[in-house]
């Protein structure tokens, strides 16, 4: 399956939420988007708490392994706790496994383009229903705003011994740069809606 498609992981967590019984009808889409909003802060919250601590326990170097570990572990435990494929990513990604595919590269754009024009990413949002094959799935998406202590790895002045940690778990990054207030990438959730 292709990426700009759906991915592997994310096709084995919606065949278990189609499983667990997600319904359409009457509840979609404005009660999906109201359960993605709450999955979405719950995510938001509990990462920038992880976050938090590793920076003031361990540094930058400790962060790193909050994105790269403890993030996608918290959205494991909400996919299987919420029914939906939970998951972060970017235009500038440091994980290839993060990479958009073409309709999350999309909704990022008009994000930037919304932003650009004096739009809050703070109350952002997208959502809507996408087909794939004969299923059809309910998606929502938020952006993560870049925060000042997202800039000691992601910013434009990041230390060398910060470069050369991010280099060695992920050599291809390209998520460095931003500025605060810009945004850092986008919470993306897609969950199967099967008829009534």
């Amino acid at each position: 399956m292709k990426r700009n498609s759906l991915t592997r992981a994310t096709a084995v967590l919606l065949s278990a939420a189609a499983a667990a019984g997600a319904q359409a009808g009457d509840e979609a889409p404005r009660a999906y988007v109201e359960q993605a909003r709450g999955v979405a802060k719950e995510f938001a919250t509990e990462l920038k708490g992880e976050l938090k601590a590793a920076l003031e326990e361990g540094g930058a170097s400790q962060a790193i392994g909050v994105c790269s570990e403890t993030a996608p572990a918290i959205g494991a435990r909400l996919s299987a706790e919420s029914g939906w494929a939970v998951g972060r990513t970017a235009l500038q990604v440091r994980n290839p496994r993060n990479a958009p595919d073409s309709r999350e590269r999309a909704v990022m754009m008009a994000f930037q383009q919304r932003h650009a024009a004096g739009e809050g990413l703070k109350g952002m949002e997208s959502a809507g229903i996408v087909e794939e094959g004969s299923q059809r799935y309910v998606y929502y998406m938020k952006p993560i705003p870049t925060q000042k202590p997202c800039l000691t790895c992601h910013g434009g002045d990041v230390k060398e011994s910060i470069e050369r940690a991010i280099a060695e778990r992920y050599p291809a990054d390209a998520a460095t740069g931003f500025e605060e207030g810009e945004m850092r990438g986008a919470f993306t959730f897609i969950k199967p809606l099967s008829d009534r």
